[in-house]
């Protein structure tokens, strides 16, 4: 498998530290409040990578971290006069509904807090004391960047062109500029640890540094996130772990790009700013998974109404497949195949090869689902009730198979059933008030849809393409 490695900003085979095991980090929300779109990508992204290597065999550690402590946090809960924790325990909940309906692989993930793991912080940082590279300033630690030499490497940043143009009056403590806090000094009313430099709580990098080491091992496989967190985030990870190891802290550092909402960029300011629980009200979050899974991870994606109703199109298609295959599965006869049904089973098994080469592919998800319309396309078009019950089956297990890596068509309910009906009342509804454009428009939905309508004497029936 080939992976795109921002580190060195080329695909590189994918080769893990230990045969058969793959240890993933990804980095987490801050649970401040409800999860957002942007939220919602690299989440699905990288979880779809995790069902792929456990897919290819593959032990997965795989861990998703809660930022329980930070500045928002803070803000939060002085606006609803509460404790940081009280806030934390319960959008932590809200991400696991969140979670669900994004078909996340949650029985696989640990989800490590920051507010659990203060000792190793405390430890982790006095490391880097030792070492030379952080120091204390009344209660304050910052990491040394001169104390590393390649800080900037993720990123490809010039360090000198960034320090010339930083504020220096942000803090004049600071040895460098570009130095950053691994441990902030009390603030009257906000939650506090007692460490060796005073009472205070940590920092955002250092959080994903000890959280990574403590549960996965000084380097680790793969560590992913939104792009935006490449830098400074990533690159402090880096700097801090690497410094203090001295081994490298990731071999794999992969990156989805962001997400525009109607061709802007997502911003609170600019009132075009989504929650997923919004986004729930109107689509069934498999529906964003699925839109999310179109467009290849390293391509920015565009999301609008628009865009999300022609996933949940495309989504419908192939639950009609799967829904046409288990109906034509009930009436089969057990018989062999004939020379026309094992061309099929070929032609099937070329679109599974192409499946697995677009995901071996950079995680090509987009070229994926493109293979899976082609084993519905071919299932709907050249399979009926005469079709051997052993090549219906054949079929169905494929698209099960591959769409499980997606975490798609899992859903046993039909989905489908209630929309159907209500858009052939509406149809008939038109008939009945003679608008026949109206009636020929919904019937063409229907078609587009996978449903075919017969008007009989004894009212409208339907069945699937």
């Amino acid at each position: 498998m080939k992976l795109y490695n921002t580190l060195t900003r080329k695909k590189e085979e994918f080769k893990p530290i230990e045969d058969g095991k793959v240890t993933m980090y990804v980095c987490g929300p801050t649970v401040y409040n409800y999860m957002h779109i942007g939220n919602a990508r690299p989440l699905v992204v990288f979880d779809t990578l995790r069902r792929y290597f456990k897919y290819s065999g593959y032990e997965v550690d795989y861990l998703v971290n809660f930022t329980d402590i930070d500045d928002k946090m803070i803000k939060k809960a002085k606006e609803e006069d509460t404790t940081v924790k009280k806030i934390a325990d319960r959008f932590i909940e809200e991400y696991h509904i969140d979670a669900d309906g994004l078909l996340l692989d949650e029985a696989g993930t640990s989800h490590p807090r920051a507010t659990e793991h203060i000792e190793e912080i405390i430890d982790f940082i006095q490391g880097l004391i030792d070492k030379g590279s952080a120091y204390n300033v009344d209660g304050n630690v910052y990491f040394n960047i001169n104390s590393t030499k390649d800080y900037g490497k993720l990123s490809k940043k010039n360090i000198e062109e960034l320090i010339s143009g930083a504020r220096i009056q942000i803090s004049e403590e600071k040895k460098n500029p570009m130095d950053f806090a691994l441990w902030k000094k009390e603030k009257e009313g906000e939650p506090s640890w007692d460490s060796p430099w005073g009472k205070g709580r940590p920092g955002w990098h250092i959080e994903c540094s000890v959280m990574a080491r403590e549960f996965l091992g000084e380097t680790i496989d793969i560590h992913a996130g939104g792009e935006d967190l490449q830098f400074p985030h990533h690159e402090n990870e880096i700097a801090q772990s690497e410094t203090l190891s001295e081994k490298p802290f990731a071999n794999y550092w992969l990156h989805n790009a962001m997400i525009n909402i109607d061709n802007k960029k997502m911003s609170k300011s600019e009132f075009n700013f989504f929650t997923i629980r919004e986004i729930g009200e109107e689509f069934d979050l498999e529906v964003l998974r699925f839109f999310l899974l179109s467009v290849h991870y390293r391509n920015p994606i565009n999301f609008s109404k628009k865009s999300l109703t022609q996933a949940k199109h495309g989504l419908e298609r192939l639950y009609n497949g799967k829904k046409n295959l288990e109906y034509l599965m009930e009436n089969a006869e057990e018989k062999s195949l004939t020379d026309e049904e094992e061309k099929i089973k070929v032609e099937i098994d070329k679109f599974k090869s192409e499946f697995k080469e677009s995901m071996e592919d950079d995680l090509n998800t987009a070229d994926g689902i493109a293979a899976l319309f082609e084993i519905v396309r071919i299932s709907n078009g050249k399979l009926d009730e005469n079709s051997s019950k052993e090549l219906l089956k054949y079929i169905y297990d494929i698209l099960m198979e591959l769409s499980k890596i997606l975490g798609i068509l899992s859903k046993e309910e039909d989905l489908l059933e209630s929309e159907i009906l209500e858009l052939i009342e509406k149809r008939t509804e038109a008939r009945k008030n003679k608008n026949f454009e109206l009636a020929d428009k919904i019937r063409d939905e229907l078609k587009e849809k996978g449903i075919i309508i017969e008007d009989t004497k004894g009212g409208v029936k339907w069945k699937r393409m």
